[in-house]
């Protein structure tokens, strides 16, 4: 690039002097250069006629003149930065952005929230991790899951203000056969991100692609068969009554990707089509997906209704943590359209109460027994622990329930009885997570009880191999809108309740799962899952710990933002007005 390479020299030139008047021949300054002399004097007439130096060479071969500096590096590159960035040259701009993470924070900080670039209006976050790749199925990362939603549609969606799926690909559906058979009708004008015609062939590719991952195959455990009779049908057949089927489809982890094609049998030169990992139909396309910079912008043909924004970008600037915590340790549940230092000058915009929650976990048929596995849960609700963790204020509130109307069992007249002299302790991400866990290892000790902790370095429990000699576990669950399904998916497919449950009792709880899941009665099937959660807390299987205080800060020309369940925002509902200037 070279705006780049005429910047870094700029920057060797200004170096030696931190910008203060020199006096240098054009030998040394050709050698600061790496250039020949020739090269240097048309440089430096570059940089005159830029306005960013002035030279007044000496008469004479080898004579000192004198090298006058009349910006610095910093603010060129703001400039140039500014510069690409209204003619839509993100790379360019990425790559003026080579810095180490502090500068590039102070390099973005311009540019960082809402702003009209190159007539487009843009959303620029500040991330403090890269984003893991978005592929099909379940995500562990709360960004990833929430980018999945904006990137990718499913067959049915969840609305923020309405607890029921509604129509997404599908204008609407119908179930007959006792509840054994779903037609979806898909709406008449459907297109990926690549231009390309979404049919229901794609969908069913698509579909049959997705089940075939072991956790999804548990989600979709009650598909028989996937059709396309129609060219605008999509048929899912059941081999039992599953009445959580829409609820499935609108999920994050079921939004579908462009499907691999297969190729035709028998025909020549016909070796089928990739998938497209990152090519969907949502309102936003993904136009860079690098580990520094990724873009989201609008999808032209999206088929509901268009948002005012124009593209979203996230800036991904790390931030320090401490390493023996892993690579995802920091938990930002306080989000900032803008850049963090700056918190105190961006608006309070939306805040809430987390639905999803950290949690306790006891095997059961393990050295805990029922009494000593009730005292635990009682001494950790009771004793104030959860109230004296040393994480930042206002970031977590000790959980009083599981879900709002689902309170947790009362245990205040549990009898005291001896524990374990020694448990094992697994727990991954968050960070708090690791403040809990500390503070049980000194807390159980006064009860005789060593606790031996082990970190899995992730955000949950996928890959974990220290599962089946942990005597407790600590996780966080995330609750995605319709929360009470969440908690079905949760107990249906996280590789958890493998752990927790020997077989025979896993498979009790699936088959009683799938009894609920028959009933037609949206009211039925919630209250048994909440007698089936209930049963669990009473029998000290499982106790959420905390929740967290979910909040967005932003400049104040940035509108539409409202928190959702994940804690993020849906960027169709942003908007920016126009520069006053216009």
């Amino acid at each position: 690039m070279r705006l780049l390479n005429r910047l870094n020299q700029f920057q060797r030139l200004w170096q030696p002097s931190r910008g203060k008047p020199q006096q240098v021949t054009v030998a040394e300054m050709a050698s600061r250069c790496f250039c020949s002399e020739r090269h240097i004097r048309t440089l430096l007439h570059q940089l005159a006629d830029s306005g960013w130096l002035h030279w007044q060479a000496a008469p004479g071969r080898g004579k000192r003149g004198t090298l006058q500096f009349l910006t610095t590096p910093d603010a060129v590159r703001s400039t140039l930065m500014e510069r690409v960035l209204n003619k839509g040259q993100q790379q360019n701009a990425l790559e003026l952005a080579q810095l180490a993470p502090d500068q590039l924070r102070q390099a973005l900080q311009p540019f960082l929230g809402g702003q009209w670039q190159n007539d487009i209006p843009t959303v620029r976050i500040p991330y403090y991790r890269p984003l893991e790749p978005l592929r099909p199925g379940f995500l562990a990362g709360r960004a990833e899951q929430h980018l999945t939603s904006q990137v990718f549609s499913g067959l049915t969606r969840f609305r923020s203000d309405c607890p029921l799926p509604e129509g997404d690909l599908a204008h609407h559906w119908e179930v007959t056969g006792a509840g054994c058979c779903y037609d979806f009708w898909l709406r008449p004008s459907l297109w990926w991100h690549n231009g390309e015609k979404l049919t229901a062939a794609h969908l069913v590719a698509s579909l049959g692609q997705l089940m075939q991952q072991p956790a999804m195959g548990q989600l979709f455990a009650s598909v028989s068969g996937l059709e396309a009779p129609a060219p605008g049908l999509v048929r899912i057949r059941l081999h039992r009554p599953d009445y959580w089927l829409p609820h499935r489809l609108a999920s994050y982890c079921s939004h579908l990707h462009y499907p691999e094609i297969a190729a035709t049998p028998g025909a020549a030169g016909s070796p089928g089509k990739p998938a497209e990992p990152h090519t969907g139909c949502g309102p936003f396309k993904i136009s860079l997906y690098q580990p520094e910079l990724v873009r989201l912008e609008l999808h032209d043909r999206y088929h509901l209704s268009h948002p005012l924004i124009g593209a979203v970008e996230y800036w991904i600037t790390p931030q320090l943590f401490d390493a023996s915590l892993g690579t995802s340790c920091r938990h930002p549940v306080q989000i900032a359209i803008g850049e963090q230092a700056q918190l105190p000058a961006l608006q309070p915009r939306d805040k809430r109460i987390s639905l999803g929650f950290c949690y306790l976990a006891i095997k059961q048929d393990g050295q805990l027994s029922a009494r000593q596995a009730q005292w635990l849960m009682h001494l950790i609700h009771q004793s104030g622990l959860l109230t004296t963790l040393p994480v930042e204020d206002g970031l977590i509130q000790p959980s009083n329930a599981l879900l709002p109307g689902w309170p947790l069992p009362d245990n205040r007249r549990c009898e005291p009885v001896a524990l374990p002299r020694a448990l094992t302790l697994l727990y991954h991400l968050p960070v708090e997570l690791h403040a809990m866990a500390r503070q049980l290892v000194s807390y159980l000790a006064r009860y005789g009880c060593t606790l031996t902790l082990r970190f899995h370095d992730a955000k949950n429990w996928a890959g974990c191999n220290d599962m089946d000699g942990a005597d407790i576990l600590m996780g966080d669950r995330l609750i995605d809108d319709a929360a009470e399904y969440t908690l079905e998916q949760w107990l249906r497919c996280d590789v958890l309740w493998r752990a927790v449950f020997s077989p025979g009792r896993y498979r009790e709880i699936i088959t009683r799962l799938d009894a609920i899941q028959q009933h037609p009665d949206a009211a039925q099937r919630i209250q048994g899952l909440k007698t089936l959660y209930e049963a669990l807390m009473s029998a000290s299987v499982l106790t959420p710990l905390f929740n967290y205080h979910y909040q967005i800060h932003a400049p104040p020309n940035v509108r539409g933002v409202h928190i959702n369940a994940r804690g993020w925002f849906d960027f169709t509902r942003l908007w920016l007005p126009p520069p006053e200037n216009r």
